[in-house]
């Protein structure tokens, strides 16, 4: 039989860059790229699944001594478990687009297209963007750090100075709340300076009561200590009153009388149920021990009746 000689040399040249070469070097690249991404995205669901593990909710500490206290809302968990899930998907998608777009240029550097128009008209565009929707970037940017640093949430009641009422929704460029009057508001995150939360963690009662001058001072304190302990020994109150009630003293001096001042520290957003029960048993104890309660009338003419 003849011999026959066999060249098992792969070809070379343009054939086979564009044939092996180049598609097995991109298909290389886009695998990598593909697995990065997958150790990226389970690297941040295991971040999401500790913050998820946080400490429970409910433990009161002593605020006094400088300690962590929890938030005392039993859907403080659900919050903060849609919180850390929420900002889980953003960091997916920002490290996605990211990686995407890495991978994008690196292959178009290997089917040897030149690469640095793009980039600079790639930077042109997002100059002109970012001039163009400078306020929508700052609106996004506040959003996605106010969700991070949970400075409130659905169902808080916050001041955000442009607006007050209790949060309905919270997104990425515009928060929604309802004021007490019932009016929608939806304020720009962007625009937010400054946010007052009247919900978070634990809220307080703070009542200010007038009495006469005649009154004794020393009576009235005691008073409203044995109505403020006995309002937290209420069943109704139990675990709505989460520390020992306080009488401040003598705030001040008002034309109608002296001010005392009585505080109850209480679980979020019930200072308003707390404070209007004391008043009502304040009152009460008032006119069993003939304590008088100053008030200002307002003499008319006869002028002004006519």
């Amino acid at each position: 039989m003849p011999h026959l000689d066999i060249d098992w040399k792969l070809p070379e040249g343009k054939a086979y860059d564009w044939f092996v070469a180049t598609p097995g070097a991109i298909a290389l690249i886009i695998g990598l790229g593909l697995l990065f991404r997958w150790f990226v995205c389970r690297a941040i669901d295991k971040l999401v699944r500790q913050a998820n593990k946080g400490s429970v909710p409910g433990v009161i500490a002593n605020s006094r001594a400088g300690e962590f206290l929890a938030d005392l809302r039993p859907e403080s968990y659900e919050r903060r478990q849609q919180r850390t899930e929420a900002m889980g998907s953003l960091l997916k998608s920002a490290a996605t687009g990211l990686i995407m777009a890495v991978v994008v240029v690196m292959v178009l550097a290997r089917l040897s297209i030149d690469i640095a128009p793009i980039i600079a008209s790639a930077g042109i565009v997002g100059v002109a963007l970012g001039f163009g929707a400078q306020n929508l970037v700052k609106d996004f940017l506040a959003g996605t750090f106010m969700i991070f640093e949970d400075q409130y949430g659905v169902g808080d009641i916050v001041d955000l100075g442009l607006a007050s009422g209790t949060v309905e929704a919270v997104g990425l460029r515009v928060t929604r709340l309802r004021d007490v009057n019932g009016t929608v508001w939806h304020v720009r995150n962007g625009e937010v300076l400054r946010v007052g939360n009247q919900s978070q963690n634990w809220s307080r009662t703070v009542l200010d009561i007038t009495v006469g001058y005649d009154a004794d001072l020393d009576r009235v304190q005691q008073i409203l200590q044995d109505e403020a302990n006995s309002l937290q020994a209420d069943a109704q109150f139990a675990g709505i009153i989460i520390e020992p009630p306080e009488v401040w003293g003598v705030e001040r001096f008002d034309k109608d009388g002296a001010v005392v001042r009585v505080v109850l520290k209480t679980a979020p957003m019930k200072q308003w149920l707390v404070a209007r029960a004391m008043r009502q048993r304040v009152k009460a104890r008032f006119d069993e021990e003939g304590i008088r309660i100053p008030t200002t009338f307002r003499t008319t003419t006869e002028e002004e009746q006519a």
